[in-house]
């Protein structure tokens, strides 16, 4: 079988690929082992999406189909340090909106994965593994698990931070663990969080509370993997009053709704993001400390970057030609940056537990907040990517 564009993987990321291409002539083969799973109840995996991939999901025909009861938005973040140091933003003192959308993987996956399905371009190919890669000069050859051939122009690598693709490709990723994991978890709250995300900085790790529609909430708390352990040892009744002591109880007693889970942390940089007839995008291209909660933004901007390019080419152009490719990289080359570097030091800066920096970085923040200008760039950046 013959296609343009192979994209192996379809998770978010490579789902919003596949469906940005709708307006291509290129025809498209989505590879991947299992698609979607609508959960029993909440999904524990929840994601903060910034009102620029809200927009591009719009786009895409996806968010307006979204169920608006399973979303919440985020008018405020408060964020605390270690010592007395606090960190405030609004999105009403900002102008903007709304500074993030707080919802589950699995709802734009689904929605994603409906699109697809009536996408007259894309062949889905599920359930399917890729089990060989011949690259050459004129196309990339794949052989699946169960034996089939395809080949297309490019070949995109949307297979998370243990990509097959990259991998085969011999697209080197310097790798660096954290010895830390993320326990995320959802919960029902005695009061209202009033659609305020809150954040600690403490010497447990850190903490994030992100509001859920009605008075519920979703954790993220990036621990050392030793109290990480310690948090998926307790009962429920236990870990709920843990997470809820740690947050000085602003929401009252927290109900555990989900079953908790933990992931370890890392953060992972390579070499190039493209390479003739080769292009990653989303987690397969870089992953960051969740912070900041950018993850899948950075992926869906990578699609959105990428598709661009794709859809502005000309007849003649090649979409695995290296001329194409390197502009798509070019456009990624600073956000990754920016944002992987910034999340990786106040991991550090935090982590380190010194008084004199304790001093400095409590001190920093508390300056932070008492200047608006610093504190609508740094929400502007947030949202759009850019200053």
């Amino acid at each position: 079988m013959k296609f343009d564009v192979i994209v192996v993987g379809g998770g978010l990321a490579g789902a919003a690929l596949a469906v940005a291409l709708r307006r291509t002539r290129l025809r498209v083969a989505l590879i991947d082992a299992q698609g979607p799973v609508h959960p029993q109840g909440w999904d524990a995996r929840i994601y903060a999406y910034s009102p620029s991939n809200a927009a591009f999901l719009e786009e895409l025909g996806v968010w307006q189909h979204l169920d608006p009861q399973r979303l919440s938005a985020v008018h405020e973040m408060r964020i605390f340090g270690d010592a007395g140091g606090e960190l405030s933003f609004s999105a009403y003192h900002s102008g903007v909106g709304e500074l993030a959308w707080i919802g589950e993987s699995s709802l734009v996956h689904l929605e994603l994965w409906e699109s697809l399905k009536r996408q007259h371009n894309v062949t889905l190919l599920c359930p399917a593994r890729p089990a060989a890669l011949e690259q050459g000069d004129d196309a990339v050859r794949l052989r699946l698990d169960d034996g089939r051939q395809i080949e297309a122009a490019l070949l995109v690598g949307a297979d998370g931070r243990d990509s097959w693709v990259r991998e085969q490709a011999g697209i080197a990723a310097t790798v660096r663990p954290y010895d830390e994991s993320g326990v995320v978890a959802n919960f029902a709250c005695e009061r209202s969080h009033g659609q305020t995300a809150c954040q600690w900085f403490m010497p447990e790790g850190i903490l994030a509370w992100l509001p859920l529609p009605g008075k519920q909430i979703s954790i993220v708390w990036s621990a050392r993997s030793d109290f990480a352990d310690e948090l998926m040892a307790l009962d429920d009744l236990a870990f709920s009053e843990r997470v809820a002591a740690a947050g000085g109880h602003r929401l009252g007693r927290l109900s555990l709704m989900t079953k908790r889970a933990a992931f370890p942390l890392r953060l992972l940089r390579v070499s190039q993001m493209v390479r003739s007839r080769v292009a990653l995008v989303g987690d397969a291209a870089h992953a960051i400390h969740p912070l900041s909660g950018h993850g899948i933004n950075l992926g869906f901007q990578d699609v959105k970057a990428l598709a661009g390019r794709l859809e502005q080419m000309q007849p003649w152009e090649d979409p695995g030609d290296l001329s194409v490719l390197r502009a798509y990289a070019r456009s990624r080359a600073e956000e990754p940056f920016v944002l992987q570097y910034a999340t990786h030091g106040l991991n550090r800066l935090f982590a380190a537990r010194t008084p004199f920096l304790s001093d400095l970085r409590n001190a920093g923040m508390n300056l932070t907040s008492h200047l608006p200008v610093v504190g609508d760039a740094l929400v502007r950046y947030a949202i759009n990517g850019r200053f």
